[in-house]
């Protein structure tokens, strides 16, 4: 199973090579290691430095900065083949979207600077975004920077922090005018290492996504350099953070279809092999019956991602269809991942048995990137002009 199994519109010959050498570099690189990520809570750096290697972080961006100058379409079949594998630690997608702000948004130093090691996997990205009593209100950030010179002075705390642990470059979102609401936000890089002030917190013990490394992160009189700052001017961080939301949310599509595919051959194959009643679970009219139910979800949601991909290469994917790939393919992976986990009966509930695994996973892709309560507001919206 592909991303691109049915040759949708914005793929060509590049994207199947692509797609090819990358699940054989997972399957060798990857899926071996999956266990003991989640058992140590991250993921190895080691890593992030072999996929860096074969070039599978910097399809979409430029030669010069380190890509080979491809659309976002190679990061989404990078997405894809990793929930194809049924990896959840990898922070990849985190690793993406900051890559795409400091394509969008950087200036010609900071893209010289930071792109080409974000794109070798010697560094890793995160974003401090949500805090402790803030989550999709970005207007109520509470973290702020004040200008001391030439440097910003930062304040404040976050949490749940997808690549925290690992991260040498953590773009933070902070109030550089805290009367101005959401006109007051900007993005500012900080580069870890060495950075007085600056503190993580414990590894963040979760439902599901063991491997994935989550922290707490603290800012006490952190000092960060102006020329930090991403976008010519402050107060610009809201509208940033808002331009590039149609390709984290889709890409949370993406991410659940990959989950999706792999499961379904997960149960297939136990299915087929597994006896009750002097018959293979596989010959129950039950079986074939819901199997045939999610393999038609899964269907729907490629054609689905597959079209906002289009769109999105094309500069037309509007929030409202982001939204719906969002809400829609993480509640889909849920749905998915109850009727696999069920037809493995007992041995659904094993960890020794992946399913089990995703079923936990799953969870979380209903909540972060906006809540699927948001996403239906926003869809809700576009209706109502």
């Amino acid at each position: 199973m592909s991303l691109i199994k049915n040759s949708p519109s914005w793929a060509v010959d590049e994207h199947k090579m692509f797609a090819d050498s990358t699940r054989r570099l997972f399957d060798a690189e990857m899926a071996p290691k999956i266990e003991k990520w989640t058992e140590q809570g991250i993921v190895d750096r080691d890593f992030w430095k072999t996929v860096g290697q074969q070039g599978v972080m910097g399809g979409s961006i430029a030669e010069e900065y380190g890509g080979f100058g491809g659309g976002i379409g190679f990061d989404a079949i990078t997405v894809y083949e990793q929930g194809r594998t049924g990896d959840t630690g990898w922070g990849y997608g985190i690793q993406s979207i900051v890559i795409h702000y400091l394509n969008a948004y950087g200036s010609e130093e900071q893209k010289k600077k930071w792109l080409p090691k974000l794109v070798s996997g010697d560094s890793v990205a995160a974003i401090a975004m949500t805090e402790p009593g803030t989550g999709s209100d970005l207007q109520n950030v509470q973290t702020y920077a004040e200008k001391d010179g030439n440097h910003y002075k930062i304040n404040g705390s976050k949490i749940f922090i997808t690549n925290g642990h690992a991260a040498d470059l953590v773009v933070i979102v902070a109030k550089t005018d805290r009367n101005a609401g959401a006109k007051g936000l900007s993005l500012i890089v900080l580069e870890t290492e060495g950075a007085e002030g600056f503190r993580r917190g414990r590894n963040l013990k979760k439902l599901g996504m063991k491997g994935s490394d989550t922290a707490e992160l603290f800012f006490e009189d952190v000092r960060v350099p102006t020329a930090n700052l991403l976008g010519p001017e402050e107060g610009q961080g809201f509208y940033q953070l808002m331009k590039q939301l149609p390709w984290e949310r889709l890409m949370i599509g993406i991410t659940a279809l990959g989950f999706i595919d792999f499961a379904i051959d997960e149960t297939v194959k136990y299915v087929q092999d597994r006896k009750a009643f002097g018959s293979r679970i596989m010959d129950f009219q039950n079986t074939r019956f819901k199997l045939a139910e999610c393999k038609t979800k899964a269907e729907l949601l490629r054609s689905f991602v597959n079209d906002g991909l289009a769109r999105l290469e094309a500069g037309e994917l509007d929030t409202a269809t982001a939204s719906m790939a969002k809400w829609w393919g993480s509640q889909t992976q849920n749905e998915v991942m109850h009727e696999c986990l069920q037809l493995h009966g007992g041995y659904g509930f094993m960890m020794e048995y992946p399913i089990a695994r995703l079923y936990a996973d799953s969870r979380v892709q209903m909540i972060y990137g906006g809540t699927n309560e948001i996403m239906k507001e926003l869809i809700a919206r576009s209706m109502d002009v």
